[in-house]
């Protein structure tokens, strides 16, 4: 005789509930908690990025400021004293010619492109006495004010 093997499958009994397969998807309340969340972070992060556009130009230009006097400074370090009044901040891209003559000008330049303000104004400066002051008259463009609208200078920062 030969041996059979027998398998036998032991199904649930009828009526009886079938295990749930486990849901691939998120339900309803948790997309909704996550939407609420999102909402109360928006809600105190928006306001101090969009609500001040002023204080963010103002910060661009402290930046400007203060790159426009790093490159000074090397500027004085290799040609031995500031740009003058009239060669001006175009002296920090392009080789200057007049008096002060910049001898050891660096052929690379200081700045790569003179930067405008934030207010889409060239920055101001003044060189007298190997010293010098570079500002910005700010939002309302012209001489003094206050807040938002007071001068910005490197000598001030």
């Amino acid at each position: 005789m030969s041996e059979r093997t027998l398998t036998a499958s032991i199904a649930p009994p009828a009526g009886a509930p079938r295990p749930k397969r486990q849901a691939a998807g998120f339900t309803l309340i948790e997309i909704m908690v996550v939407v609420v969340i999102l909402g109360i972070l928006g809600a105190l992060i928006v306001p101090n990025v969009i609500g001040r556009p002023d204080q963010a130009k103002v910060e661009a230009a402290k930046s400007d400021l203060r790159a426009i006097a790093t490159a000074l400074e090397m500027y004085r370090m290799d040609n031995g004293n500031y740009p003058s009044s009239d060669q001006g901040l175009d002296a920090l891209v392009t080789q200057p010619s007049g008096y002060p003559e910049a001898r050891r000008w660096n052929p690379d330049g200081y700045l790569p492109k003179m930067p405008k303000d934030p207010w889409d104004e060239p920055y101001l400066y003044v060189s007298e006495d190997n010293s010098y002051d570079v500002y910005t008259f700010a939002r309302d463009r012209r001489e003094g004010g206050e807040g938002y609208d007071s001068d910005l200078r490197y000598t001030e920062l």
